[in-house]
C-alpha cells in the first residue's frame, strides 16, 4: 500500500497541518507511513541549500527521492513542501506512483495575514530574500489529484477530502488499529530519540 501524498502550497496555506493530520489518521489504521516535512528535511538534509530557484528544485527532487526509496520498500509517503516549481514537482509525478498532489489552495491574501510564522512580514520588510508569493513565484499546479480549498474550508473539512480521495483508491484500511494513545505515544519517544541525537532543532525555515 505505497504511494507518496505531497501537500503543496504557499507558506501558511496548511501543508503541515493537514499532513500531520493525515499521517496520524494512516499510522491509526496501521499503515506503513514516513511524514517527511519540508522544515525539518531542510534543516538535516538540505542545510546547506540557498533558497535559489535552482537549490530549491534539488531539495524538492530530493524530497522525491526519499520518498521513492519509501514507496520502493512498502512504505507510504506523506510529504509537506512548498515546492514552488511546476518542473520539479513533474520530475517527481514521473517518478513516483501512485503519486497523489494534494494542492493547498489558499490566496496569498489569507496565508499573509496568518502569517503562522512571521515570514510574510519579514519577507516585506525585505528581511528574508526569494520569498515565495512575495519576491519569488509559486507555480499553482494545473491538474492536482486534490484540491483543497484550505482558504475557505475548515481543517476538518479538507482532511476528510483526502481521506475520502485514498479510500476511493483502495490506499486507507477501513479500520483502525492502534489503541488510543498509542499513536502519541509512538511519536513521543520518536522525537525525544532524535532529539537527543541532536535532529529536529526548532525555528521555521520553509519559504
Amino acid at each position: 500500500m505505497s504511494f507518496t501524498l505531497w501537500f503543496t502550497g504557499l507558506s501558511g496555506a496548511g501543508k503541515t497541518t493537514l499532513s500531520s493530520l493525515v499521517y496520524r489518521e494512516l499510522c491509526l489504521r496501521g499503515v506503513r507511513v514516513e511524514l517527511l516535512d519540508g522544515d525539518a528535511v531542510r534543516r538535516n538534509i538540505s542545510n546547506r541549500l540557498t533558497f535559489s530557484r535552482e537549490d530549491r528544485n534539488l531539495n524538492v527532487r530530493r524530497l522525491g527521492y526519499i520518498a521513492h526509496l519509501l514507496n520502493r520498500n512498502g512504505v507510504a509517503a506523506v510529504v509537506a513542501a512548498i515546492a514552488p516549481y511546476a518542473e520539479s514537482r513533474a520530475a517527481n509525478r514521473a517518478l513516483l506512483a501512485p503519486y497523489i498532489e494534494a494542492f493547498c489552495n489558499c490566496s496569498l491574501e489569507t496565508t499573509e495575514a496568518r502569517d503562522p510564522k512571521g515570514l510574510y512580514a519579514r519577507a516585506r520588510r525585505g528581511e528574508i530574500q526569494h520569498f515565495t508569493g512575495v519576491s519569488d513565484p509559486y507555480e499553482t499546479p494545473e491538474a492536482p489529484e486534490l484540491d483543497l480549498p484550505t482558504g475557505t474550508e475548515s481543517v476538518r473539512a479538507c482532511v476528510d477530502r483526502v481521506l475520502e480521495h485514498l479510500a476511493g483508491r483502495g490506499l486507507l484500511p477501513a479500520t483502525r488499529v492502534l489503541a488510543p494513545g498509542e499513536f502519541e505515544r509512538r511519536e513521543s519517544d520518536r522525537a525525544a530519540r532524535l532529539a537527543e541525537l541532536g535532529y529536529l532543532a526548532s525555528g521555521p525555515v520553509a519559504r
